[in-house]
């Protein structure tokens, strides 16, 4: 039978690292805080041009419903067309 014992009951102190261990744990640290900062940039980047893009279709939109739709030809032009031919 085990007996559960609270968190506080728990040895608090951790072990020592070796010397390669320390080294190894802040090299780790830096080059997690490198990738942290390129994700954060590369986030900030996508948004900017999320952005951009938005707004271009926008203005491409408006300009688009502000130019006037061009008439097709009927089916009656089309045949007289095709009989002047």
């Amino acid at each position: 039978m085990s007996h559960n014992l609270p968190a506080t009951a728990l040895p608090v102190s951790k072990p020592a690292l070796s010397r390669l261990e320390t080294k190894a744990e802040a090299i780790s640290r830096a080059a997690m805080e490198t990738i942290h900062q390129e994700v954060a940039r590369r986030e900030v980047k996508t948004a900017q041009l999320r952005a951009a893009r938005l707004a271009k279709e926008a203005s491409e939109r408006a300009a688009a419903a502000a130019k006037p739709v061009a008439a097709k030809p009927s089916a009656a032009a089309k045949r007289k067309v095709a009989s002047a031919r």
